[in-house]
């Protein structure tokens, strides 16, 4: 698979995608790296640690946050970010949105993969723009409710569905990246079950990211606030390399690479 000018090596290896949130409220690092200057560094910061591609994202996206920001507004904090980070460093640049708007002006500022949460669900016109621009997406399993009566079958189901709403877009197979949305539309107990079974989503034939950095699930499992989170976050990026996930999308860049590498090692060993 080619994202930007970089090729990955899908199944030989596990990447790594470090999160650059560029807003007041994240869960776990809002505010931090919303001023300019500290997202270049915080972005060189990663890249030196090990990060394959850089997530940048302008709005809360976390479970429970009714508030949908203007595309004016979301732009005006990516773009500049986005711009920036592609003149400064040679690294696959994603924009983590669902509206087609900012997704368009994010790829003409130099994104090459859009990650949508709601995987093509929300905005009617995103894989249109996917397609438009020849660029790679992250589809993620997103529900406003956590209701199913045949839970993996129906997180599959889902995934196959936005996959297909892509691929009749125009978008073709290998630019397309299935994420299956662990804290999201789920409750506590999904999350732990979908963890345990995320080889069900090898089946569907498309690249897997997995996002567990510092959630929800982690939280409750440990009884732990978001800043005390990253041995359960190595836990479950370790699962991901084994149920053989291609990337990782985490906050803290240097621990999971490590952690990465050396699962990577003794599955290899001969």
């Amino acid at each position: 698979m080619k994202i930007g000018d970089r090729e990955f090596e899908i199944g030989k290896h596990t990447y790594i995608m470090g999160i650059l949130n560029v807003t007041p409220d994240s869960f776990s690092d809002g505010g931090k790296w919303n001023r300019l200057d500290a997202a270049l560094k915080h972005a060189e910061d990663m890249l030196s640690e090990g990060a394959d591609i850089i997530d940048i994202g302008g709005e809360s996206t976390r479970p429970g946050y009714g508030e949908v920001l203007p595309d004016e507004e979301e732009m005006e904090r990516v773009l500049p970010v986005i711009e920036a980070v592609k003149e400064r460093f040679e690294t696959p640049i994603s924009i983590d949105t669902y509206k087609s708007g900012v997704a368009e002006a994010a790829v003409k500022a130099g994104a090459h993969l859009i990650n949508d949460i709601w995987g093509c669900r929300y905005d009617e016109k995103m894989a249109g723009v996917i397609a438009k621009y020849g660029v790679c997406c992250c589809l993620m399993h997103n529900r406003k409710e956590p209701v199913y009566e045949n839970y993996l079958e129906e997180v599959a189901d889902d995934l196959k569905k936005s996959a297909a709403i892509a691929k009749k877009a125009g978008v073709a197979d290998d630019k397309i990246i299935l994420d299956p949305g662990i804290g999201f539309g789920k409750t506590y107990e999904h999350n732990l079950r979908l963890m345990n079974h995320l080889e069900i989503l090898a089946g569907l034939g498309y690249p897997v990211l997995l996002g567990t950095s510092r959630k929800s699930m982690i939280g409750l499992t440990l009884d732990l606030p978001a800043a005390e989170r990253l041995e359960g976050t190595l836990a479950t990026t370790v699962m991901g390399v084994m149920k053989g996930c291609a990337f990782v999308r985490v906050h803290d860049v240097k621990s999971n690479k490590r952690a990465v590498l050396m699962t990577e090692a003794i599955l290899n060993a001969k």
